[in-house]
């Protein structure tokens, strides 16, 4: 009879350990859907889009036009200071910068690490395109192009040129992985593409770098699932459209 006891005892622990385990692997959701201030056709704003549903989250999407001043309006600006797209408030928590609103999104509520791994080199690297994206790649297709589309200048060739030379270096990332933080997708893939995606739509010939060109075939690929073509492949044509009628 003693032993029978003990049996069920350390069945209702053994059941009892499963659930916790369960429960802790189970995905974190947030309390409501997320507010998520954005334009379609913005790269940053494409990017977080396509990271929420690989993460399966939803976005409460109010559409922001910074071309008739909704990121200045006084509650905006009360929001975020910097009145930038994309910002994101998740149940009161304010955060804006595509790219630490796309680490965050992991974090919080990733059902692993292999957007955003927790492993401090791998993460390192991860981090290092993320800056190498908001600080190089990202500004110089923003100095060639932003011109021309917001002013209507002409294609200014030494501006390509530097854009160019920071593709180079994109190019030299992927010799040893099929991604650019290593074997498997990550925010920083999401985050590059929508610019590469750009720069399809508006005809810019990359053709010369073979690593980054199959790299972009293969990361569509792997975004597909998560509405690749509907986020960014039309947002990317909204511009390539608004920059032919520019010029």
């Amino acid at each position: 009879m003693k032993s029978f006891v003990i049996l069920i005892a350390i069945m209702l622990m053994v059941n009892q350990f499963g659930t916790a385990v369960a429960r802790s692997k189970r995905k974190r959701m947030p309390s409501e859907p997320i507010k998520f201030y954005y334009l379609a056709p913005s790269p940053p704003c494409r990017a977080v889009m396509m990271a929420a549903r690989a993460l399966d989250l939803e976005l409460d999407l109010i559409p922001t036009n910074i071309m008739d001043g909704d990121h200045k309006t006084p509650e905006y600006l009360k929001m975020n200071p910097q009145h930038t797209i994309p910002t994101m408030d998740d149940s009161g928590f304010i955060l804006w910068e595509s790219r630490a609103i796309l680490a965050y999104l992991v974090n919080a509520y990733g059902k692993d690490d292999s957007l955003y791994p927790k492993n401090p080199r791998q993460r390192a690297i991860v981090d290092q395109r993320l800056n190498f994206d908001i600080g190089t790649l990202f500004p110089r297709y923003s100095n060639l192009y932003f011109p021309m589309l917001f002013r209507g200048d002409e294609y200014n060739q030494e501006n390509a040129d530097k854009l160019n030379e920071a593709l180079g270096w994109l190019n030299i990332f992927l010799e040893k992985s099929a991604f650019v933080a290593g074997d498997n997708l990550t925010i920083a893939d999401i985050s590059i593409i929508v610019t590469i995606t750009n720069l399809d739509a508006f005809k810019f010939d990359f053709s010369e770098h073979e690593n980054l060109t199959k790299w972009f075939e293969r990361t569509k690929k792997a975004l597909e699932p998560y509405d690749w073509e509907d986020i960014d492949e039309t947002g990317a044509q909204m511009l390539a459209d608004f920059l032919k009628r520019e010029h």
